[in-house]
């Protein structure tokens, strides 16, 4: 495969609810996630749900951070894709777990990107 990207999905477990209930505090963690990681970020947005949660994306040159939390059950949903050789993702993973003051994290990496030699694909008629 030519690697494109690395993908790390994390599972975070055992979160303060009250900073997975924070908008504010989970947008700062994010983006200091982002930039801990030495990604360069483009923009973000977040929404806060009623009554508890909050999800959001923090764009990067390198691809991009999601999250979605259930404060409610002290855990959140970590999605960390970067591009490039440059920006590790478990560098903005392992601070997020830490300023969550989690009590564990379960996560795994994916290769992105190409195969080496492509099959030939089917395209559908529209």
């Amino acid at each position: 495969m030519q690697s494109l990207g690395r993908h790390v999905l994390a599972e975070i477990y055992g979160c303060r609810f009250e900073v997975l209930n924070d908008i504010k505090k989970v947008e700062d963690i994010m983006v200091n996630a982002a930039l801990e990681a030495g990604a360069e970020i483009r923009e973000f947005v977040f929404h806060k749900f009623s009554p508890q949660g909050v999800s959001g994306v923090v764009v990067i040159s390198e691809s991009h951070l999601a999250i979605h939390t259930w404060p409610e059950l002290g855990y959140a949903a970590l999605d960390v894709f970067t591009c490039g050789d440059r920006v590790d993702p478990w560098d903005a993973c392992n601070y997020v777990a830490e300023m969550f003051s989690a009590g564990d994290m379960k996560a795994s990496e994916v290769k992105r990107g190409l195969m080496e030699q492509p099959e030939e694909r089917l395209v559908a008629n529209m």
